[in-house]
This record gives C-alpha cells, sequence and structure tokens, in this order.
C-alpha cells in the first residue's frame, strides 16, 4: 500500500520516510539562536568575572579594557537583536539604543588617558543598566518569549549591578575590581541558568510556530 504524502495540515499525521518535514517556525529558530546567545555572554561573563577578581593588583588602565570588551561585546549581541524580524519596532529601538550606548561607553573605558576610577564605574554601571532595561522591557512585553521569567530575572539582576555601580563612591580600583567582579559572577550565572532554560522552553515549540 502506498502511503499518502504527508500534509502538515492534517492532524493525528506522521511524515513519512524520506516526506520533507515542516521547518521550523521562526520563533522556533529565534529561541534556538537566542539561548546560545545569552549561554556565550553567560560564559564571557563568569570568566571576565573571575579574570577581575583573580587581578586585584590591576591598573585603572587594565580594568578600563576588560570591562570595555564585556560592554562591546553585549552591545554588538543587542545591536544584532535589534535588527531581528521577531522584533517590533519600540523594542527594536529601545535595543539599538542600548546596544550602541553600551558599545559607545565600552569604547569609552579602553581610553588610556582616563583617571578617575568614579567615571568607569558609571561607564559600567550606565551600559548594564541600559541593557538590563531593555532585558526586562523586551521580555515583559512579550508573553510568548521562552523562558520569560527568567529573562525578566535576568534583566532585573543587570539593572541592580548597574546600579549598584552608579550610586556606590569607589575610591580605589580594587574595591570597583571587586564588586564588579562579583556582579559578572552572579550575571554570568543567571544567564548560563537563562539560557539553559530558554533552550528547554524552545525544545517544546510546536513546528512552524
Amino acid at each position: 500500500m502506498t502511503q499518502a504524502p504527508y500534509d502538515p495540515q492534517a492532524p493525528h499525521q506522521t511524515p513519512a520516510a524520506g516526506d520533507p518535514t515542516p521547518d521550523q517556525g521562526p520563533l522556533g529558530r529565534l529561541a534556538q539562536n537566542a539561548w546560545q546567545a545569552v549561554l556565550l555572554m553567560g560564559v564571557a561573563s563568569v570568566i571576565l568575572g573571575i579574570l577581575v577578581l583573580v587581578w586585584p593588583g590591576a591598573s585603572l588602565w587594565a580594568a578600563g579594557v576588560l570591562f570595555g570588551i564585556y560592554l562591546v561585546v553585549s552591545g554588538v549581541f543587542q545591536l544584532v537583536s535589534a535588527f531581528g524580524r521577531h522584533v517590533t519596532a519600540g523594542l527594536r529601538i529601545v535595543a539599538f539604543i542600548s546596544g550602541a550606548v553600551s558599545v559607545l561607553l565600552g569604547l569609552f573605558c579602553f581610553r588610556g588617558a582616563m583617571q578617575s576610577t568614579l567615571l568607569l564605574a558609571l561607564w559600567i554601571g550606565i551600559g548594564w543598566l541600559f541593557r538590563g532595561i531593555t532585558q526586562t522591557v523586551a521580555a515583559a512585553a512579550d508573553p510568548t518569549v521562552p523562558a520569560r521569567g527568567w529573562q525578566i530575572f535576568l534583566g532585573v539582576v543587570t539593572a541592580l549591578a548597574g546600579i549598584v555601580l552608579i550610586d556606590s563612591p569607589f575610591e580605589s580600583v580594587a574595591v570597583l575590581t571587586l564588586v564588579g567582579g562579583l556582579w559578572l559572577l552572579v550575571v554570568g550565572v543567571v544567564e548560563i541558568v537563562t539560557a539553559f532554560a530558554v533552550r528547554g522552553r524552545a525544545k517544546r515549540i510546536p513546528d512552524g510556530v
């Protein structure tokens, strides 16, 4: 008996051997890419946090370079996500501004002429604050976002880290790197947990969504 061709619209029908299976829809593809990006950011945050903590004698310039790399990389990820087809116009603008600000602040951190610990803390704090707000708003505005609760939590943690750095009067590079390194570890761990949560939810997104 010859089996009828697979029809993706027909209920309770499974594809036969050799039949093309429907491609995963844009939401599924987005989720698959999103968890990998978040995982990479989490791993980078943890590695950078460890480097900062084990280098207590880092100069202001060295600390600026380390934190600047993080801000630039995270800003680039935000800029890329801003041009995704899944993003609404409002969130696209917010993500683009946040990514651009993060990249700009990261470049400021590379400036060897910067001699103010407070200024470096402000650059890092503002970058984290913008990113955290963007993450929280994006996840809260879209109920279909995979692992929505974890992504909102990640945004809140990142924004809180930014507020701490902006509001704390750091008198030395050692204190700044200690606080910044600890927050990088916290943010990185939450990012890694969020990435695997997004991955788990992405597997349950129906094909064609």
